[in-house]
C-alpha cells in the first residue's frame, strides 16, 4: 500500500513539475524570443547567444543548463536533486517541441512592449508553482548557489545580479530598447514572482491587548479553531499590567477576528504584522 502510495504521488508531482515547465517553455517560446529580449534566464541569455550560434534555441538552452549542471555538481555537491535535473533538461525538450509544431512564429501581440509583458505574467505562472513544489528551473539558480557559495552573497542578491548581466547581455546585438525592456522586465519579474510565491502564503500576526482577555482568547481557540500564545506586558507610563494575546492567521481569518474584536471591544489595543515563513525548529 505505501509502495502503490509513493508510486501515485511521485507520478502526480511528475505531471506537476511538467505541466510547469511546459508553461514556462511556452512563455519563453511564444513571448520572449520575438520580443528578442534577454529577461533573467538562461532562455534569454541563449536568445543573445543564438545570434551568433547557428543552433537553434532549444539546443542552445539543453548546452547551457548541461554545462551549469555539471559545473554546479562539481562546485556544490549534490544539493540541486533529481528536480532541478529533470526539470532542466525538460524545459529545452518542451522549446524543441515548439520549434517542431510551430516554426518561425512571430509576435502573438504584435508589441515588443506587450510581448515582455506576457512572458514576465505566464512564466512566474510556472516558476511559482516549481518553487512552490520545492524545484526550481535550473539556469540561473544554479549560478546563483555557486555565487553564494564562493562569493559569500545571499542567493536573492545572486539571483538578482546574475538576471541583470543577462539582461546587459542583449546590448551585445539589440538596440537600446531591446536592453532596457530586458533590465524593465528582469526587475518586474522578480516583482512578479515575489507576489505569485508568497501572496498566498501570507498570513497575519495580530497583537493585541483588552480588558476582554478571557472571551478572546476563547473566541480564538473556539471559534478559528487558532492558537494563541499570552505574554504580560508592563504599561511604560504607568506601569500597569496586561496580557497580550499573539495569534497567527490566514486572510479569512484575520477578517473574522478583526470584525469580532471592532464589535466586542473597539477600544482593544492591536498591532499588526505580515508573517511569510513559520518554522518549528524541534528540541535536540
Amino acid at each position: 500500500m505505501n509502495r502503490q502510495h509513493s508510486w501515485s504521488s511521485l507520478i502526480k508531482e511528475t505531471v506537476i513539475l511538467t505541466a510547469a515547465v511546459a508553461i514556462i517553455a511556452a512563455a519563453v517560446y511564444f513571448f520572449l524570443l520575438p520580443s528578442h529580449a534577454s529577461v533573467s534566464s538562461i532562455s534569454g541569455l541563449g536568445i543573445v547567444l543564438s545570434n551568433f550560434i547557428p543552433l537553434p534555441l532549444s539546443a542552445i538552452t539543453m548546452i547551457l543548463n548541461v554545462v551549469l549542471l555539471i559545473i554546479g555538481f562539481f562546485t556544490c555537491g549534490r544539493e540541486f536533486g533529481a528536480k532541478t535535473v529533470y526539470t532542466s533538461v525538460m524545459l529545452p525538450l518542451f522549446l524543441g517541441l515548439f520549434e517542431k509544431a510551430f516554426p518561425a512564429i512571430g509576435s502573438l501581440t504584435d508589441s515588443q512592449e506587450l510581448d515582455v509583458l506576457c512572458y514576465i505574467l505566464v512564466v512566474s505562472i510556472g516558476l511559482s508553482i516549481l518553487f512552490n513544489r520545492n524545484a526550481s528551473s535550473g539556469g540561473l539558480d544554479i549560478v546563483a548557489k555557486i555565487m553564494n557559495k564562493y562569493l559569500h552573497m545571499d542567493l536573492g542578491r545572486a539571483m538578482s545580479l546574475s538576471g541583470m548581466c543577462v539582461a546587459l547581455s542583449a546590448a551585445l546585438v539589440y538596440d537600446k530598447k531591446t536592453v532596457v525592456l530586458s533590465i524593465l522586465g528582469t526587475y518586474f519579474n522578480g516583482i512578479i514572482l515575489d507576489h505569485f510565491i508568497f501572496s498566498h502564503n501570507i498570513k497575519r500576526r495580530v497583537c493585541i491587548i483588552t480588558k476582554k482577555e478571557e472571551a478572546l482568547r476563547r473566541f480564538i481557540v473556539e471559534d478559528l479553531h487558532s492558537g494563541a500564545t499570552i505574554y504580560e506586558a508592563i504599561g511604560a507610563y504607568n506601569m500597569e499590567r496586561h496580557n497580550e494575546i499573539i495569534t497567527i492567521v490566514d486572510k479569512s481569518e484575520y477578517q473574522k477576528l478583526m470584525n469580532y474584536i471592532s464589535r466586542e471591544d473597539p477600544l482593544a489595543f492591536i498591532t499588526i504584522y505580515n508573517v511569510s515563513d513559520m518554522r518549528y525548529q524541534p528540541k535536540r
